[in-house]
């Protein structure tokens, strides 16, 4: 998406329990430029009742600039099957509600099947291209992603990948390198403060990143990590800004390549998705304004 200004966009995590309609609720009150809508809080909408004629309806009046996501996307042998399927289902939604874009990540999802398989130990389900040489799960990846950008682009959809950062090719130049080797013009990064700074990124890193290469910014913090396979429960259990990343520097870093866009902040903070979901998106929204403006 090209943009004049820097936006700000409300996240659907933000209020995570709350169903869609509060969430386009907040974003309109609270003077957001657009939100980053939840595929799931969607699929709820329709699940009870709702058409998606009521869903396009409802969201016509707003910038969707993205929305996520698909998750997987190295699934290969019987597992792949269920990815086009997925995606198509995804796209189809995407559409819909008038989203311009995509979010597609990495996997194992599964925290716990990550740590289980890096101690050793046998695991069970899905284990995507964990055990494979570098080199093939760069292939495997990198295809698929190319096959889903065709898939999108027959819809008229940008894809914004991001790598998980307990998963294989989770730093910034792994993701370059995939997007690069679809050969795809429909691709690009969607840079993740969290997910960057447990796969060993630094601001200095994303100050390289060609701008034209990011789609999206997700705003976000952690607590102190110490090394390993990140756990996302614990470690993100913070109020966006009141963590140990110097948020200011990594803004800085993403303004420092031109990039010109939007800017999502994500929170994974249980204690807040309790509280009152307005004055917790107004707290984020003022936090970003000052961040970036």
């Amino acid at each position: 998406m090209t943009t004049q200004r820097q936006k700000i966009l409300f996240h659907s995590l933000v209020a995570k329990d709350a169903p869609m309609m509060m969430d386009l609720r907040i974003a309109r009150e609270l003077g957001y430029d657009g939100i980053e809508l939840s595929a799931a809080k969607m699929r709820a909408f329709l699940a009870a009742g709702w058409t998606e004629t009521d869903l396009g309806e409802r969201l016509q009046a707003f910038d969707i600039p993205g929305t996520g996501f698909l998750m997987d996307i190295e699934r290969h042998g019987e597992a792949e099957a269920s990815l086009w399927q997925d995606a198509a289902a995804l796209f189809n939604l995407a559409n819909v509600a008038g989203a311009k874009a995509v979010q597609v990540i990495t996997g194992p999802v599964s925290v716990a099947t990550v740590k289980t398989y890096s101690e050793g130990q046998p695991t069970s389900g899905y284990r995507g291209v964990l055990g494979l040489p570098r080199n093939e799960q760069m292939a495997i990846t990198a295809r698929n992603l190319r096959q889903l950008a065709v898939m999108a682009a027959e819809r008229g959809l940008i894809l914004y990948l991001e790598a998980l950062g307990w998963c294989p090719l989770n730093t910034v130049s792994d993701q370059l390198e995939l997007i690069d080797r679809t050969g795809r013009d429909n691709v690009k990064l969607a840079v993740d403060f969290w997910h960057c700074f447990v796969s060993g990124d630094t601001p200095e890193r994303i100050a390289h990143i060609d701008k034209d290469a990011i789609y999206g910014v997700h705003v976000c913090d952690s607590r102190h990590f110490s090394g390993g396979i990140p756990d996302e429960a614990s470690l993100r259990d913070v109020p966006t800004g009141g963590g140990v990343l110097k948020l200011q520097e990594w803004v800085d870093a993403v303004k420092s390549t031109g990039y010109v866009g939007w800017w999502s902040g994500e929170l994974f903070c249980r204690r807040q998705h309790q509280d009152d979901s307005f004055m917790v998106a107004a707290e984020m929204k003022a936090l970003l304004e000052d961040l970036i403006h």
